[in-house]
């Protein structure tokens, strides 16, 4: 097979299975956001899966965006790329201008420079509060009880708050974090859930994901 047909093949593998989660529990498949994760992968990893169709992918690192998207955008405007990494606080003026949502947004020092680089940019990208849902002191994230606060003050200074995001702990059933995600973004008024990844997109749907975040699914078993 060559690399075109593998990315095709996978693609329309991710994108059914999304397709069957979402009519089980009701909902239709084109209301869920297939994130292609592209971390590690380089430009010419990624362009056979441009060319299969997908137009959405993410990447975790300001500075390795930076040094392969403006090219891959350049070539086809209509892609979209979102932040699922964290983000430190100095490169929020790089993120504001490269990325179309920040999935990250996590404490009030990254709230302040992200407020301060939208207003300078005029460029709103969409923004996720990520919530340390399983409260591991190793994850980014809020904790669960700053969230009302860290909500408050984000949508106070401007930021486009759409949903929250989360990644629960490894190793564990992951239904239970999905479900407390989305009852606080239930609570919170907000429609967005960036949860779920290549092993557990199916049960993510179940409980509501609208961004589900895939990468070795997409493009095998990561490089390094």
């Amino acid at each position: 097979m060559t690399s075109e047909t593998i990315h095709d093949a996978r693609l329309d593998a991710v994108r059914s299975q999304i397709a069957h989660a979402a009519r089980i529990a009701g909902r239709q498949p084109e209301d869920i956001m297939l994130v292609a994760v592209s971390k590690t992968r380089d430009a010419d990893e990624i362009a056979p899966l441009i060319a299969a169709g997908q137009r959405l992918f993410g990447e975790n690192r300001v500075q390795e965006a930076q040094a392969k998207w403006p090219a891959l955008k350049a070539a086809t405007p209509d892609l979209s790329l979102h932040l699922v990494g964290q983000l430190q606080s100095n490169k929020a003026e790089d993120a504001v201008a490269l990325f179309d949502a920040i999935h990250s947004v996590d404490r009030p020092s990254l709230v302040a420079a992200l407020a301060k680089a939208m207003d300078s940019q005029g460029r709103r990208p969409d923004c996720f509060i990520q919530v340390n849902i399983g409260d591991e002191p190793q994850k980014g994230g809020c904790p669960i009880t700053d969230l009302p606060a860290l909500l408050a003050q984000a949508q106070a200074a401007g930021l486009p708050i759409i949903g929250l995001m989360a990644v629960p702990p490894a190793d564990t059933e992951a239904a239970p974090y999905f479900a407390l995600l989305a009852k606080l973004a239930r609570r919170h008024g907000l429609a967005g859930l960036s949860m779920g990844m290549s092993d557990d997109l199916e049960t993510a749907i179940m409980l509501g994901a609208t961004h589900v975040r895939v990468g070795t699914a997409l493009f095998g078993a990561r490089n390094g």
